[in-house]
């Protein structure tokens, strides 16, 4: 990836789900992907495929198959991205990391409570490593003026889910990261968003206890009468990559059909 006049996008998460989608369609506009992601041998040959369907659309993709969480792994990726582009290059990284532990806060055997390792864990990955990456792209002068910064939220955010505390957690903290990334990044002309989905059939959510039932009550409530896809989520953030949104930072993006303003139906009882 030595064009200088080349555009390029980092997908932390690329190889599934939200990540994924949007490695795709970032292509599809013109970007080079550098993907990271962290799968076993057996996951490999999917890693493959999507690379592949990326280059098929003209550009460039280099995946990396890493703990995104790591200090020294993070730096080696983001050294090797900064000898092989130009400064500025990457115009959007994206956070879609989906690694945590589901278990409640308080269980009835101390067994099956959440330890202080695996809410550290948890707030790491799918929290606090966005900053780390950001503050690495900027340093070395990867990301300037016109770049974009998306974090993939959800609606659990600021609802109690059984045995999502930790994850829950994470994703408040996310969106407090990009409100501090955004006030902090402005000067260097770099904007900041949270994206929240809505309820979306990917991996992460099966991992979810209570996953189906989440599904089926969002397909009935969704106006549009369908769950929201990886596609519609990352169609919209190409779209809000354009040189005209540069006045939108520091929000939570609802991108969900309008599933999340709908509530239940009264009672008529």
């Amino acid at each position: 990836m030595s064009d200088s006049g080349a555009k390029s996008a980092l997908i932390l998460g690329a190889s599934s789900g939200f990540g994924q989608a949007a490695a795709l369609e970032f292509a599809r506009a013109g970007y080079d992907i550098f993907g990271v992601h962290l799968d076993r041998r057996a996951g490999l040959a999917r890693v493959e495929e999507i690379r592949a369907a990326i280059e098929a659309e003209g550009v460039q993709a280099k995946f990396f198959n890493i703990n995104a969480a790591s200090p020294d792994k993070r730096d080696q990726v983001l050294d090797e991205i900064a000898a092989e582009i130009a400064p500025g290059s990457v115009r959007v990284l994206l956070h879609s990391l989906a690694f945590g532990t589901l278990r409640p806060f308080v269980a009835a055997d101390d067994a099956g409570s959440m330890t202080m390792e695996q809410m550290d864990m948890t707030l790491t990955v799918m929290a606090h490593s966005l900053v780390y990456w950001a503050q690495g792209l900027v340093r070395r002068s990867l990301m300037e003026q016109g770049g974009r910064i998306y974090a993939m939220t959800s609606s659990g955010g600021d609802r109690v889910i059984p045995s999502y505390g930790a994850v829950s957690a994470a994703k408040a903290s996310l969106e407090s990261h990009c409100r501090q990334l955004a006030l902090e990044l402005a000067p260097h002309g770099i904007t900041a968003n949270a994206i929240r989905a809505g309820v979306t059939d990917t991996p992460a959510l099966r991992k979810i206890p209570g996953a189906q039932h989440m599904i089926e009550e969002a397909r009935q409530q969704n106006p549009y009468g369908r769950l929201t896809t990886t596609e519609d989520v990352a169609r919209c953030m190409v779209a809000l990559a354009a040189e005209g949104t540069a006045w939108m930072t520091g929000n939570v993006i609802r991108v969900d059909g309008g599933e999340d303003f709908v509530g239940s139906m009264p009672s008529t009882g």
